[in-house]
C-alpha cells in the first residue's frame, strides 16, 4: 500500500497478515524533538500505523478503517538504534475493531498502545 507519511519519516511495514504487524523504523535526527529525543509523535504515528496495518490484513475487499481513539504509554526516551512496532488484533466486530501495538529497541519497552477502529466500506469510486 502507498504510504506517503511512513515514507516520509522511514517508517517501513516488514510483515503485514492475519491481524498482525511488524514495523520498523531506524531513528535519525529527523525524529528528535528539541530534547535531543525521538519525538513522541513519531512513536505514536508507530503504533498508529501498525495497528492500521493489522486490521487492513483482515479487511474485505472494499473496506476501508480509520482511528477512533488510541491510548499510549511512555516509558524509555530513544536517542538512536532501532524501533521495532509489533501489533495484533484484540477484537474484531462488524464496525470496530481494537488492536494492541507494542514498540521495543532491543527488547526493551520503548511504549505500548491500544486503540479501536472503525471499520467502514469504501464508495465505489475510491476502491
Amino acid at each position: 500500500m502507498d504510504h506517503p507519511f511512513a515514507d516520509l519519516i522511514g517508517l517501513t511495514v516488514e510483515q503485514q497478515d492475519d491481524g498482525s504487524s511488524t514495523l520498523l523504523l531506524p531513528v535519525d535526527g529527523r525524529h528528535f524533538n528539541p530534547h535531543g529525543v525521538v519525538h513522541g509523535a513519531v512513536i505514536y504515528a508507530m503504533a498508529d500505523t501498525g495497528m492500521g496495518a493489522a486490521l487492513y490484513s483482515t479487511l474485505d475487499a472494499g473496506y476501508a478503517c480509520a482511528t477512533v481513539d488510541i491510548s499510549i504509554s511512555y516509558f524509555r526516551p530513544v536517542v538512536e538504534g532501532q524501533l521495532l512496532c509489533q501489533t495484533v488484533l484484540d477484537n474484531k466486530g462488524r464496525t470496530v475493531a481494537h488492536l494492541t501495538a507494542r514498540i521495543t529497541q532491543n527488547d526493551k519497552l520503548i511504549a505500548q498502545a491500544s486503540g479501536n477502529f472503525a471499520i467502514m466500506s469504501m464508495p465505489p469510486e475510491r476502491r
